[in-house]
């Protein structure tokens, strides 16, 4: 009797899994941003299998059961950080924590708490990358303001190039599928 056995598994090699989280309020103008990015973002690209997209709003600890097993994090948020409205921002690691501390809503705890408890749990992405933009206005209304509503596509471009720095295929959908 023959009997084959699969090799074991090569411990070195780790599957890789993405997760990009669009956050914000989007009663809350700018605020919104992360969630309008990634509609766009989705709405523009398909995305491989092993990408998973998630709204994640003002979850917070919510998201926590999200990142188990997740080896990548691109956060796609508003962040403040003294620079004109409009700017883009790339954060990564441990900067993303220290970034927060000047904090525009109360998503922004949650973000803070929910990487904290994730490094506790042993959850934490090997990789985090947090794009984002200085907002215009956090006043209550559905719409991004002009200024940030004008540099959204070139925050989904900057979170679609990162991808392509992590090696994951962002594949444009036909342009009959385009939505603004």
């Amino acid at each position: 009797m023959l009997v084959r056995r699969s090799p074991l598994p090569d411990r070195g090699i780790v599957q890789r899994r993405t997760l990009i989280l669009g956050l914000g309020n989007i009663l809350l103008q700018d605020e919104g941003l992360g969630v309008r990015a990634l509609e766009r973002l989705t709405a523009r690209y398909r995305l491989p299998a092993e990408v998973q997209a998630i709204d994640g709003g003002v979850m917070g600890l919510d998201l926590l059961p999200y990142l188990e097993g997740v080896t990548d994090l691109l956060i796609l948020d508003a962040v403040q950080t003294g620079e004109p409205p409009g700017t883009l921002v790339r954060l990564e690691g441990e900067a993303i924590p220290a970034a927060l501390s000047l904090k525009m809503s109360m998503h922004q705890i949650g973000l803070q708490e929910l990487l904290a408890v994730s490094r506790f749990q042993g959850h934490l992405p090997d990789r985090i990358v947090l794009w984002g933009m200085e907002p215009a206005s956090l006043d209550p209304g559905l719409d991004l303001s002009p200024i940030v509503a004008a540099r959204l596509d070139a925050l989904v471009e900057a979170a679609v190039q990162e991808l392509q720095d992590w090696g994951i295929a962002a594949t444009p959908l036909s342009c009959h599928s385009l939505r603004r």
